[in-house]
C-alpha cells in the first residue's frame, strides 16, 4: 500500500529556492537509495505567508518542473500581506524534480502538502478499482430477491404485448387507407 508523509517548506530570504528531489535524499550513508524502486509523488496543497511578512509586499512563488514537453516554469501563487495571505492549490507532481523558487519578496512563504510513496501506485490504483468492483457486485447479488427476478421476466412479456397490439392497429389503419 501507498505511504503518505508530510511535505512543507519554508522559502525566504537566502533560502529562496528548494528542490523536490526524492532520488537524491533517500540515500544512506553508503550511498544506496532508501526507497529503491518505489514511486514517488508530490501534492501541494497550500502557499500561505508567515506572520511576519511585510504589509503590502507581493510575494509571487514560482515552480519548475517537467512538463510533457519539457521543462516548465511558471507562476503558482501571488500572495501579500493584507490581501491575499493563503491560497489553496492542488497541484501534483509525479515527476522529480520539482524546484519552488520566491522569485519576488522577501516571504517567508510556507509550501505545504504530501509525498506519496508507494511501490509502483499504480498497481495499487487498479487494485482499489477491482475491489470497488467486487463490492458493488457483491451488493447487488445481495440485494436481489427472487420476487425481483420473476418480475423482471414479466417485463419483456409485457412489452412484446403491447409492441404486437400496436403493429395490429397499424395494420388495420394501413387498410383502411385502401379501401
Amino acid at each position: 500500500m501507498a505511504e503518505e508523509y508530510l511535505y512543507g517548506i519554508t522559502l525566504e530570504g537566502v533560502n529562496s529556492s528548494e528542490v523536490w528531489d526524492p532520488e537524491h535524499k533517500n540515500d544512506d550513508a553508503d550511498g544506496t537509495n532508501q526507497h529503491f524502486g518505489a514511486d514517488q509523488k508530490l501534492i501541494i496543497k497550500m502557499a500561505l505567508l508567515g506572520p511576519e511578512a511585510k504589509v503590502g509586499e507581493l510575494n509571487v512563488l514560482q515552480v519548475e518542473a517537467m512538463g510533457l514537453k519539457g521543462p516548465i516554469k511558471a507562476p503558482i501563487a501571488l500572495l501579500e500581506m493584507g490581501k491575499t495571505a493563503q491560497i489553496i492549490l492542488d497541484l501534483s507532481f509525479p515527476d522529480p524534480p520539482v524546484t519552488f523558487t520566491l522569485v519576488k519578496g522577501s516571504g517567508p512563504v510556507h509550501i505545504v502538502g504530501h509525498n506519496l510513496l508507494g511501490t509502483h501506485m499504480e498497481e495499487f490504483d487498479d487494485m482499489d478499482d477491482e475491489m470497488e468492483e467486487e463490492n458493488i457486485d457483491d451488493d447487488d447479488d445481495d440485494d436481489k430477491e427472487p420476487e425481483d427476478e420473476e418480475d423482471d421476466e414479466d417485463e419483456p412479456k409485457k412489452k412484446k404485448t403491447k409492441l404486437t397490439t400496436a403493429a395490429k392497429y397499424k395494420n388495420q389503419a394501413n387498410k383502411n387507407k385502401k379501401k
